[in-house]
């Protein structure tokens, strides 16, 4: 029997954030730091509402960036390889998965400049099956249950498709 390709689960976006916490200098290496792992353009994360903790509104706390195709699988390989092809079962939820990096110099590829220092990151995968686009349109209607991607079925693709175990 032919199978789906409607079933088929790929990877959407993978998403790698720098939290400092404050403006400056550290924030702008982070930045740079980014930018150069990745070769593409990344952006500050902006405090969204006044905290308990005094921080103003608008003020660039971090930085992120979103990477997409075969750019976004090539990075997610290099980062499981940082983590030993292994995932947290606690980090794995309905279609996303992510993974904390201590230090930058652990991934594969990535060498130490004294200039920029070491940076920690986290490393989030969204996962999507054909037809998820209906839910970013203006006009959205919901996605039906079965078409959503369960908890098991992230951890499968894991496996069969990173060659990763999720612990």
């Amino acid at each position: 029997m032919k199978e789906n390709p409607m079933r088929n689960i790929r990877i959407a976006k993978v998403t790698v954030n720098i939290g400092i916490g404050e403006p400056g200098d550290k924030l702008k290496k982070a930045h740079q730091l980014l930018e150069t792992m990745t070769g593409r353009k990344a952006v500050f994360t902006k405090t969204m509402k006044r905290s308990t903790f005094g921080t103003p509104k608008g003020r660039e706390i971090g930085t992120k960036i979103t990477l997409r195709g075969e750019i976004a699988k090539a990075f997610l390989k290099r980062a499981l390889a940082s983590k030993e092809n292994k995932v947290k079962s606690t980090s794995v939820s309905d279609g996303n998965f992510a993974l904390g990096i201590k230090e930058h110099i652990e991934i594969p590829g990535t060498k130490y400049d004294s200039k920029i220092g070491i940076f920690g990151m986290d490393v989030c995968v969204t996962l999507e099956r054909p037809g998820y686009r209906i839910s970013r349109k203006k006009l959205s209607k919901p996605i039906g249950q079965p078409h959503r991607i369960t908890r098991e079925e992230t951890s499968q693709f894991i496996k069969t498709n990173l060659g990763a175990v999720v612990e």
